[in-house]
Protein backbone atom coordinates (compact mmCIF):
# COMPACT_ATOMS: atom_id res chain seq x y z
CA UNK A 1 0.00 0.00 0.00
CA UNK A 2 1.71 3.54 -1.44
CA UNK A 3 1.28 6.11 1.44
CA UNK A 4 -1.06 8.09 -0.77
CA UNK A 5 -3.38 5.09 -0.68
CA UNK A 6 -2.73 4.56 3.22
CA UNK A 7 -3.73 8.21 3.46
CA UNK A 8 -7.17 7.23 1.45
CA UNK A 9 -7.77 4.75 4.20
CA UNK A 10 -7.53 6.56 6.59
CA UNK A 11 -9.67 9.26 5.46
CA UNK A 12 -12.17 6.52 4.35
CA UNK A 13 -12.44 5.44 8.27
CA UNK A 14 -12.81 8.45 9.49
CA UNK A 15 -15.95 9.18 7.42
CA UNK A 16 -17.08 5.89 7.93
CA UNK A 17 -17.26 5.94 11.41
CA UNK A 18 -18.83 9.69 11.61
CA UNK A 19 -21.16 8.29 9.16
CA UNK A 20 -21.71 4.61 10.34
CA UNK A 21 -22.62 7.03 14.00
CA UNK A 22 -24.93 9.17 12.72
CA UNK A 23 -26.54 7.57 10.44
CA UNK A 24 -25.15 3.87 9.19
CA UNK A 25 -23.42 2.73 5.79
CA UNK A 26 -20.13 3.88 6.23
CA UNK A 27 -18.97 0.87 4.46
CA UNK A 28 -20.14 2.10 1.59
CA UNK A 29 -16.77 4.35 1.27
CA UNK A 30 -14.00 2.10 3.21
CA UNK A 31 -15.17 -1.00 0.99
CA UNK A 32 -14.57 0.59 -2.77
CA UNK A 33 -11.30 2.52 -1.20
CA UNK A 34 -10.02 -1.15 -0.25
CA UNK A 35 -10.84 -2.39 -3.56
CA UNK A 36 -8.96 0.87 -4.97
CA UNK A 37 -6.10 -0.37 -3.20
CA UNK A 38 -5.70 -3.98 -4.86
CA UNK A 39 -7.75 -5.90 -2.03
CA UNK A 40 -10.06 -8.97 -3.09
CA UNK A 41 -13.72 -8.21 -2.24
CA UNK A 42 -13.59 -11.07 1.00
CA UNK A 43 -10.23 -9.58 2.59
CA UNK A 44 -11.42 -6.04 1.99
CA UNK A 45 -14.73 -7.03 3.65
CA UNK A 46 -12.80 -9.32 6.67
CA UNK A 47 -10.41 -6.45 7.41
CA UNK A 48 -13.05 -3.49 7.09
CA UNK A 49 -14.92 -5.48 9.78
CA UNK A 50 -12.16 -5.23 12.47
CA UNK A 51 -11.24 -1.79 11.54
CA UNK A 52 -14.40 -0.61 12.20
CA UNK A 53 -14.89 -2.04 15.41
CA UNK A 54 -13.21 0.95 17.28
CA UNK A 55 -15.30 3.26 15.38
CA UNK A 56 -18.10 1.43 16.30
CA UNK A 57 -17.53 0.99 20.05
CA UNK A 58 -16.10 5.24 20.06
CA UNK A 59 -19.94 6.18 18.36
CA UNK A 60 -21.75 3.69 21.13
CA UNK A 61 -19.64 5.79 23.65
CA UNK A 62 -20.86 8.62 21.86
CA UNK A 63 -24.49 7.86 22.55
CA UNK A 64 -24.21 6.75 25.93
CA UNK A 65 -26.51 9.28 27.24
CA UNK A 66 -29.70 8.45 25.14
CA UNK A 67 -28.86 4.83 25.95
CA UNK A 68 -29.68 5.39 29.76
CA UNK A 69 -32.72 2.99 30.52
CA UNK A 70 -32.03 0.38 27.78
CA UNK A 71 -30.01 -1.92 29.19
CA UNK A 72 -32.27 -4.53 29.25
CA UNK A 73 -33.04 -4.08 25.40
CA UNK A 74 -29.91 -4.47 24.40
CA UNK A 75 -29.25 -7.57 26.25
CA UNK A 76 -31.73 -8.42 24.95
CA UNK A 77 -30.93 -7.77 21.30
CA UNK A 78 -27.54 -8.40 21.26
CA UNK A 79 -27.78 -12.27 21.91
CA UNK A 80 -30.00 -11.82 18.15
CA UNK A 81 -26.86 -9.60 17.00
CA UNK A 82 -24.01 -11.79 18.21
CA UNK A 83 -25.62 -15.14 16.73
CA UNK A 84 -26.79 -13.39 13.57
CA UNK A 85 -23.01 -12.02 13.06
CA UNK A 86 -21.02 -15.39 13.68
CA UNK A 87 -23.81 -16.84 11.10
CA UNK A 88 -23.47 -14.01 8.50
CA UNK A 89 -19.81 -14.31 8.53
CA UNK A 90 -19.68 -18.26 8.27
CA UNK A 91 -21.87 -17.81 5.02
CA UNK A 92 -19.49 -15.25 3.84
CA UNK A 93 -16.45 -18.10 4.13
CA UNK A 94 -18.42 -20.85 3.31
CA UNK A 95 -19.42 -19.38 0.09
CA UNK A 96 -17.37 -19.29 -2.97
CA UNK A 97 -15.67 -16.30 -4.01
CA UNK A 98 -17.64 -16.19 -7.13
CA UNK A 99 -20.82 -16.19 -4.81
CA UNK A 100 -19.15 -13.22 -3.02
CA UNK A 101 -18.70 -10.89 -6.29
CA UNK A 102 -22.09 -11.59 -7.52
CA UNK A 103 -23.98 -10.93 -3.83
CA UNK A 104 -22.49 -8.60 -3.34
CA UNK A 105 -22.97 -5.30 -5.64
CA UNK A 106 -26.93 -6.64 -5.17
CA UNK A 107 -26.63 -6.09 -1.64
CA UNK A 108 -25.30 -2.85 -1.81
CA UNK A 109 -27.95 -2.26 -4.97
CA UNK A 110 -30.55 -2.94 -1.99
CA UNK A 111 -28.78 -0.58 0.57
CA UNK A 112 -28.59 2.38 -1.59
CA UNK A 113 -31.93 2.19 -2.29
CA UNK A 114 -32.56 2.27 1.35
CA UNK A 115 -30.37 5.13 1.85
CA UNK A 116 -32.20 7.29 -0.73
CA UNK A 117 -35.89 6.68 0.25
CA UNK A 118 -35.40 6.21 3.96
CA UNK A 119 -37.55 9.26 4.48
CA UNK A 120 -40.00 8.27 1.77
CA UNK A 121 -40.29 4.37 3.91
CA UNK A 122 -40.09 5.99 6.98
CA UNK A 123 -43.08 8.67 6.53
CA UNK A 124 -45.02 5.11 4.74
CA UNK A 125 -44.88 3.47 8.24
CA UNK A 126 -45.52 6.75 10.16
CA UNK A 127 -48.71 7.25 8.36
CA UNK A 128 -49.78 2.90 8.18
CA UNK A 129 -49.48 3.36 12.09
CA UNK A 130 -51.57 6.73 12.24
CA UNK A 131 -54.24 4.99 9.49
CA UNK A 132 -54.54 1.27 11.85
CA UNK A 133 -54.37 2.77 15.04
CA UNK A 134 -51.90 0.35 16.24
CA UNK A 135 -48.68 2.03 18.40
CA UNK A 136 -45.45 0.46 18.24
CA UNK A 137 -44.92 -2.15 20.96
CA UNK A 138 -42.91 -0.64 23.91
CA UNK A 139 -40.37 -4.22 23.88
CA UNK A 140 -41.03 -5.02 19.79
CA UNK A 141 -41.93 -8.51 20.57
CA UNK A 142 -40.65 -11.62 18.87
CA UNK A 143 -40.86 -9.99 15.04
CA UNK A 144 -38.35 -7.22 16.49
CA UNK A 145 -35.72 -9.81 17.51
CA UNK A 146 -36.69 -12.15 14.78
CA UNK A 147 -35.75 -8.85 12.28
CA UNK A 148 -32.74 -7.70 14.14
CA UNK A 149 -31.33 -11.09 13.83
CA UNK A 150 -31.70 -11.48 10.12
CA UNK A 151 -30.36 -8.09 9.99
CA UNK A 152 -27.76 -9.05 11.50
CA UNK A 153 -26.82 -12.08 9.22
CA UNK A 154 -26.46 -9.70 6.33
CA UNK A 155 -24.18 -7.34 8.72
CA UNK A 156 -21.95 -10.46 9.50
CA UNK A 157 -21.79 -10.86 5.74
CA UNK A 158 -21.12 -7.36 4.49
CA UNK A 159 -22.15 -4.89 6.50
CA UNK A 160 -23.16 -1.94 4.02
CA UNK A 161 -26.75 -0.05 5.22
CA UNK A 162 -27.04 -2.77 8.29
CA UNK A 163 -27.24 0.48 10.74
CA UNK A 164 -30.04 1.72 8.83
CA UNK A 165 -32.13 -1.54 8.52
CA UNK A 166 -31.58 -2.00 12.35
CA UNK A 167 -33.44 1.35 12.11
CA UNK A 168 -35.88 0.90 10.30
CA UNK A 169 -36.96 -1.94 12.03
CA UNK A 170 -36.74 -0.41 15.36
CA UNK A 171 -38.56 2.18 14.03
CA UNK A 172 -41.25 -0.26 12.48
CA UNK A 173 -42.09 -1.68 15.84
CA UNK A 174 -40.67 0.42 18.70
CA UNK A 175 -42.17 4.10 19.76
CA UNK A 176 -38.62 5.25 20.89
CA UNK A 177 -37.37 8.91 19.03
CA UNK A 178 -34.62 8.33 16.16
CA UNK A 179 -31.88 9.35 18.81
CA UNK A 180 -32.23 6.53 21.00
CA UNK A 181 -32.95 4.28 18.41
CA UNK A 182 -29.81 5.25 17.23
CA UNK A 183 -27.83 4.67 19.70
CA UNK A 184 -29.21 1.43 19.99
CA UNK A 185 -28.18 0.78 16.40
CA UNK A 186 -24.47 1.72 16.99
CA UNK A 187 -24.35 -1.12 19.97
CA UNK A 188 -25.69 -3.71 17.67
CA UNK A 189 -23.57 -2.94 14.48
CA UNK A 190 -20.45 -2.90 17.49
CA UNK A 191 -21.80 -6.34 18.39
CA UNK A 192 -22.11 -7.48 14.82
CA UNK A 193 -18.79 -6.77 13.66
CA UNK A 194 -16.73 -8.11 16.62
CA UNK A 195 -18.64 -10.99 16.48
CA UNK A 196 -17.57 -11.41 12.44
CA UNK A 197 -13.78 -9.92 13.08
CA UNK A 198 -13.32 -12.44 16.17
CA UNK A 199 -14.44 -15.19 13.75
CA UNK A 200 -12.51 -14.26 11.10
CA UNK A 201 -9.13 -13.78 13.22
CA UNK A 202 -8.73 -17.78 12.84
CA UNK A 203 -9.65 -18.51 9.34
CA UNK A 204 -9.47 -15.54 7.16
CA UNK A 205 -6.76 -13.50 5.96
CA UNK A 206 -6.27 -9.56 6.48
CA UNK A 207 -4.27 -6.99 5.15
CA UNK A 208 -3.03 -5.63 9.03
CA UNK A 209 -1.54 -2.45 7.62
CA UNK A 210 -5.78 -1.79 6.14
CA UNK A 211 -7.18 -2.42 9.74
CA UNK A 212 -4.80 -0.06 11.44
CA UNK A 213 -5.65 2.59 9.13
CA UNK A 214 -9.64 2.10 9.53
CA UNK A 215 -9.25 1.39 13.12
CA UNK A 216 -7.49 4.35 13.82
CA UNK A 217 -9.66 6.80 11.51
CA UNK A 218 -12.87 5.40 12.73
CA UNK A 219 -12.61 5.65 16.30
CA UNK A 220 -12.01 9.14 15.29
CA UNK A 221 -14.57 9.47 13.17
CA UNK A 222 -17.25 7.85 15.93
CA UNK A 223 -16.40 10.80 18.45
CA UNK A 224 -16.85 13.24 15.28
CA UNK A 225 -20.23 11.68 14.41
CA UNK A 226 -21.59 11.51 17.87
CA UNK A 227 -20.86 14.97 18.51
CA UNK A 228 -21.95 16.78 15.15
CA UNK A 229 -22.94 14.38 12.90
CA UNK A 230 -26.71 15.59 13.77
CA UNK A 231 -26.19 18.99 12.61
CA UNK A 232 -25.41 17.37 8.92
CA UNK A 233 -28.43 17.33 6.33
CA UNK A 234 -29.49 14.20 6.03
CA UNK A 235 -29.74 14.71 2.38
CA UNK A 236 -26.22 15.51 1.95
CA UNK A 237 -24.89 12.30 3.37
CA UNK A 238 -27.54 10.45 1.67
CA UNK A 239 -26.16 11.81 -1.60
CA UNK A 240 -22.45 10.80 -0.65
CA UNK A 241 -23.12 7.49 0.31
CA UNK A 242 -25.06 6.86 -3.04
CA UNK A 243 -22.42 8.08 -4.94
CA UNK A 244 -19.65 6.26 -3.26
CA UNK A 245 -22.02 3.23 -3.30
CA UNK A 246 -22.07 3.51 -7.08
CA UNK A 247 -18.78 3.79 -7.59
CA UNK A 248 -18.50 0.39 -5.33
CA UNK A 249 -20.85 -0.94 -7.40
CA UNK A 250 -18.82 0.03 -10.93
CA UNK A 251 -16.01 -1.52 -9.64
CA UNK A 252 -16.86 -4.96 -8.64
CA UNK A 253 -18.80 -5.16 -12.09
CA UNK A 254 -15.16 -4.06 -13.49
CA UNK A 255 -12.85 -6.54 -11.70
Amino acid sequence: MTPLEGLAVFAAGVGAGGINTAVGSGTLITFPVLLATGLSPVTATVSNALGLIPGNISGAFGYREELRGQRRRILKLGVGALLGGLTGATLLLALPATAFERIVPVMVGLALVLVAFQPLISKFLRDRRARTGVPARRDGGPLLFTGLTLASVYGGYFAAAQGIIYVAVMGTLLNESLQRLTAVKNVLVAIVNTAAATFFLFVADFDWTAVALIACGSALGGQFGARIGRRFSPAVLRALIVTVGTVSIVQLLLR
